[in-house]
C-alpha cells in the first residue's frame, strides 16, 4: 500500500510518478525498497490518467453510501418474511404430526 500512497503523494504535489521519484519517497518514509513493486506499479500506472480515476473513485464511494440507507428497508422487508413464513412451516409440519 505504502507505494500506491507514494504514487498518490507524488501526483498530488505535481511531481512526476516515476521509478526515481517513488523510490526516494519510500525511502524517505522510512521503508525499505523493493525494486520490483516499484517497477510492477510504475508499469501499470502507463498510460492512467490518476486524476480521472481518483474522480471515479469519489463517484463510485459516494454511491453505495447513497444505496446503502435504502438497503436496510429491503433487508428489513424480507427478514418479516421469513419470520411470517417460518411459525407457518412449523404450525403445518405439527399439524400433521398430530393430525
Amino acid at each position: 500500500m505504502e507505494y500506491i500512497y507514494g504514487a498518490l503523494l507524488l501526483h498530488k504535489l505535481g511531481q512526476p510518478v516515476n521509478e526515481e521519484n517513488l523510490k526516494k519517497v519510500i525511502s524517505a518514509a522510512g521503508a525499505e525498497v523493493d525494486d520490483a513493486k516499484v517497477k510492477t506499479l510504475i508499469a501499470s500506472l502507463q498510460g492512467v490518467d490518476i486524476a480521472a480515476e481518483l474522480e471515479k473513485g469519489v463517484a463510485v464511494a459516494a454511491a453505495p453510501a447513497a444505496g446503502a440507507e435504502a438497503a436496510p428497508s429491503g433487508a428489513e422487508e424480507k427478514k418479516e418474511e421469513k419470520k411470517e413464513e417460518k411459525p407457518s412451516e412449523s404450525a403445518a409440519g405439527l399439524s400433521s404430526l398430530f393430525g
